[in-house]
This record gives structure tokens, C-alpha cells and sequence, in this order.
């Protein structure tokens, strides 16, 4: 959902052809390992035929491709700050929430990985007590990113209820018409 929201947000022209993660086919019609041999998404195909993967990857490639302030000035300090956010969300975040959505993960395993996701929310929540987004006043690519795995807290049944200022960006990213439209896209909002 994630590069969905930075498509747009930045106003782009793409394609999207779903896959449900049950079927080894996407809705296009297409063995989605062909399309990238990980097996997982997001893969973004370029007019050359070639394929980028990784969900960082892509986003960056969206904001600069984009222009609409969805990253920072390459090369500038904050550059690096937003590629921080975005190595924090993909390996403190995504990685820490995935195992919470294993239904055959033990009751001592599922503590110890909510005690380490709670630590790593509670940066989040402290952070956002001064920002309204990550980088500060304005929306990049780390936010839309941040708002896709934090959502996925409603699944693994993990509680944000002690973190006031997460909930309330979610709230914010959430309402954003961008993220609107890729969410009745993506069928978790019903259509206007």
C-alpha cells in the first residue's frame, strides 16, 4: 500500500495490477514470481520491461520521480534523516510487526516481539509529540510507509491505544485524499 499512496501522492500514471496473497496469479493474468522472482511485493515495472523490488527502493524512485516534495533535496542532510525514518520503518517496523501476524506464534515468542514493537513505537509516539508527520510539518514517502505497517497493528491485535500521538497521525495520514482514493482502490474503504 505503501508505494500505492506515493503514486498518488505524487500524481503519477501507473498501472496497478493486484495480487492476492493467496494466488500465485496477479489480476492481470501473470505468475506474479515472473513478474518478480522474490515472490513478494511491491514490484514496480519500468517501460523497459525491468523490474525494481523492495519496498524502500520504490518509494524513493516514486518521490523523485514524482517531484512534488515526497523526499527531501538529494544530497541535503535531510535527505539522509528521511532515509533513516525509512530503514527505521522497514527493519524496526515491518520486520517487528510481521511475526505478530503468524497465527502459530508461541504466547512467549508473541510477548517478547510486543515488548520490542512497543519500544519502537514509543520513539515513534515521543517524536510525534513536536511533528505532525515524520520529517517534520510535511508528508514524504516515510509516512505513507509508517502509516501502512502501523495499520496493520488492527490485525496483529496489538493495542496502540497507549499512544496518543501515533493514533492521532494515523488519523491525519488517513484522511489525506490521496491516501483516501489508495485505500478505497486497495477495498479497505468503501467508495464515495
Amino acid at each position: 500500500m505503501a508505494p500505492h499512496i506515493a503514486i498518488h501522492e505524487g500524481g503519477l500514471e501507473v498501472e496497478i495490477d493486484k495480487r492476492d496473497f493467496g494466488q500465485p496469479v496477479t489480476e492481470g493474468g501473470e505468475t506474479f514470481t515472473d513478474v518478480n522472482p522474490k515472490g513478494y511485493v511491491p514490484a514496480l515495472r519500468m517501460d523497459d520491461g525491468s523490474v525494481l523490488t523492495e519496498c524502500v527502493a520504490i518509494l524513493q524512485y516514486l518521490a523523485e520521480k514524482s517531484g512534488n516534495g515526497l523526499s527531501p533535496t538529494y544530497g541535503s542532510l535531510e535527505r539522509h534523516r528521511h532515509q533513516e525514518w525509512l530503514t527505521y520503518i522497514t527493519t524496526e517496523l515491518h520486520k517487528g510487526i510481521v511475526p505478530l501476524l503468524n497465527p502459530t506464534i508461541g504466547a512467549v515468542e508473541q510477548a517478547n516481539v510486543s515488548d520490542l514493537l512497543t519500544n519502537r513505537i514509543e520513539f515513534i509516539d515521543a517524536h510525534l509529540s513536536e511533528n505532525n508527520y515524520l520529517m517534520g510539518d510535511g508528508f514524504t514517502v516515510a509516512d505513507g510507509y509508517a502509516f501502512t505497517v502501523l495499520g496493520w497493528t488492527k490485525m496483529a491485535q496489538f493495542d496502540l491505544s497507549g499512544f496518543p500521538n501515533v493514533r492521532a497521525y494515523l488519523d491525519r495520514v488517513g484522511a489525506r485524499p490521496a491516501v483516501q482514493k489508495t485505500m478505497r482502490a486497495e477495498g479497505l474503504l468503501e467508495s464515495a
